[in-house]
């Protein structure tokens, strides 16, 4: 919970207090009222310092590329024969990310990536045993995260 809204409501606690304090008859009542109000006031104060700051995001635009300039034409005109060029490339499989495997978040695939293991081929090809002793985890997790790794390996 956020410290500001535990302040917050200490300060309606001190309220809901000089309230019950104004429906009663209580010695020194001119007294209860002034320092429950204060401290009321005093913790509504508190809890707005320490309300979180919004920060502002700035975005940079990439920077614009303008178009090449063309040649002005000549008057001469030349006549070239046009070859065709057939390109061919090869698609390499979709790359599938560690945290992709079911369990494996941002920060673990981190710690994987520090490992030594930069994908789910590399993974799936791991020593659930050994990848657990340097996690200091389960080896049934390490298992489980293998197996899911297989599993995807084999879809892509």
């Amino acid at each position: 919970m956020r410290s500001d809204y535990a302040l917050y409501i200490v300060a309606v606690i001190f309220f809901v207090l000089t309230g019950i304090v104004l429906a009663y008859q209580i010695e020194l009542k001119e007294l209860w009222i002034v320092t429950t109000a204060i401290l009321g006031f005093l913790f509504v104060g508190l809890g707005y310092t320490q309300k979180p700051k919004s920060q502002a995001i700035t975005v940079e635009a990439p920077p614009r590329v303008s178009a090449p300039e063309m040649p002005t034409p000549s008057p001469v005109t030349e006549v070239m024969a046009e070859e065709k060029v057939e390109t061919v490339m090869e698609v390499a499989p979709p790359k599938v990310e560690l945290t992709q495997v079911k369990g494996i978040g941002e920060k673990r695939a981190q710690q994987l990536k520090a490992l030594g293991i930069s994908g789910v081929e590399h993974l799936a090809n791991a020593s659930a045993k050994d990848l657990a002793e340097k996690l200091k985890i389960s080896p049934k997790i390490t298992g489980r995260w293998i197996e899911n790794a297989k599993n995807l390996t084999e879809k892509s």
